[in-house]
């Protein structure tokens, strides 16, 4: 992909007012960028909605954001119970910022909703009742069925997704912890 400037990023921006309400920034990781904040006071100045979508790895970007009043709405991936990050990201986390993330989110300064991909082998009914507990009392979780297509590993591609019953299932379990659950992404097996 060619690199675009923040320039073009802004004039293209300009140029849809007219169409567009807001924008998304998403990743990677886009708290990682220390000159987020500057970038995002420039779209506001633009008139308009902010939304970010955050693994929740920092969360002092996050918080600078918010007192900032640069963000109109929030996402965060939760991607497993808070025990089973490392295993099941594969990569080493700072537990204790996801954790911070979730508390600031939680205290609502900005809408927000969490959500969380729920893939074969990794998670399953007991994961769900142990991150229902870790975010009880949010306003919106998010459970998206994962789809092998989109996976970056190769490995998963292969990977039959829970069945639309299955998720409600989860949705079930998901709903007694948090005011309002929905399903996202919802297909039936295309695999077999």
């Amino acid at each position: 992909m060619p690199d675009i400037t923040e320039e073009e990023v802004l004039e293209h921006l300009h140029s849809r007012k007219r169409f567009l309400d807001g924008i998304s920034v998403t990743g990677g990781e886009p708290t990682l960028h220390s000159d987020l904040p500057l970038f995002l006071e420039k779209v506001k100045k633009e008139g308009f909605l902010v939304k970010i979508d955050t693994n929740g790895t920092h969360p002092e970007m996050l918080r600078k954001l918010c007192q900032k009043g640069l963000l109109d709405y929030l996402a965060m991936d939760v991607k497993a119970p808070l025990e089973r990050y490392k295993e099941v990201v594969r990569a080493t986390v700072d537990r204790g910022k996801i954790q911070e993330s979730v508390r600031l989110i939680k205290g609502g300064q900005v809408e927000y909703e969490f959500r969380t991909t729920i893939v074969p082998g990794l998670l399953d009914e007991e994961d769900i009742k142990k991150i229902g507990r870790w975010l009880e009392g949010a306003k919106h979780w998010v459970l998206q069925q994962f789809q092998p297509l989109r996976s970056i590993d190769p490995t998963y591609c292969d990977r039959k997704p829970y069945s639309a019953e299955h998720m409600n299932e989860f949705l079930r379990l998901a709903e007694k912890y948090v005011e309002k659950c929905e399903l996202r992404g919802l297909q039936e097996n295309r695999l077999g």
